[in-house]
């Protein structure tokens, strides 16, 4: 520990854990053993730097804020140990790392990787409940709002914007300047600067345009079912001639 650091009540310092020049662990935070936290960071009551993971200079984490929980994975053992079918948790051996200048806000978790490092790039702004899963990669300079979820190995350019509760499907990627309109679903990647919307996400000005048609289906589908009942019975005044 830098004699600058300070360490509130009930804080945890595992064994090889580090903690920068003038860093302050508030009551009830957990640096766990090897991890590294750099100089200037603010932990907040209840925050968590798991195992090995790494946090760089002015990162701020919010009260209950996890840096390095296990990211979620599990094989399904249909033979088992004889007693059935189950759920086998596959080991996250990687670590997490929050670069230079990030918050993170209450109670997100940022998962550590399977193989590898999970990354928060310098300068990014994370709000409450987010969820950042194993081996995703988030550029610099992004922000990320409330609820959103992002799903493994997913990479996020650099300066993105995702608003509340977006989700994002595994194994895509959101090019840099992406905006992705509130409560949006992305099932592929996101091009470069685009604004996308909806569920599932499309470019802004065709979601605006399927949302103005949708109060008209209901109309529409009156109108194709008069034409369907017209033509069956033009078609059978034909045979009857």
């Amino acid at each position: 520990m830098d004699p600058t650091a300070s360490v509130g009540a009930g804080c945890i310092v595992g064994r090889g854990a580090r903690i920068g020049a003038r860093s302050v662990l508030h009551p009830g935070a957990a640096v766990l053993d090897e991890a590294w936290v750099g100089a200037d960071c603010v932990l907040w009551t209840g925050a968590v730097v798991r195992e090995r993971c790494l946090l760089g200079d002015r990162v701020v984490l919010q009260p209950n804020a996890v840096v390095g929980s296990d990211g979620f994975g599990f094989a399904f053992d249909l033979e088992g140990d004889g007693e059935g079918p189950f759920h086998r948790k596959v080991p996250q051996a990687g670590i997490a790392r929050i670069e230079d200048d990030v918050e993170l806000g209450a109670c997100t978790c940022v998962d550590r990787a399977t193989l590898g490092e999970t990354v928060v790039g310098r300068g990014t702004k994370v709000d409450n409940l987010v969820q950042v899963g194993h081996n995703v990669r988030i550029g610099p300079l992004s922000l990320i709002v409330a609820q959103v979820g992002i799903s493994g190995s997913t990479e996020i350019g650099k300066g993105v914007v995702l608003a509340g509760q977006v989700g994002i499907v595994g194994h895509v990627k959101i090019g840099d300047g992406a905006r992705i309109g509130a409560q949006a679903g992305v099932p592929n990647d996101v091009p470069e600067g685009a604004t996308y919307t909806g569920y599932p996400a499309m470019p802004h000005r065709e979601w605006l345009r399927t949302m103005a048609a949708l109060p008209r289906v209901p109309d529409l589908v009156k109108q194709v079912r008069k034409l369907e009942a017209r033509i069956a019975e033009l078609e059978r005044s034909a045979r009857g001639k």
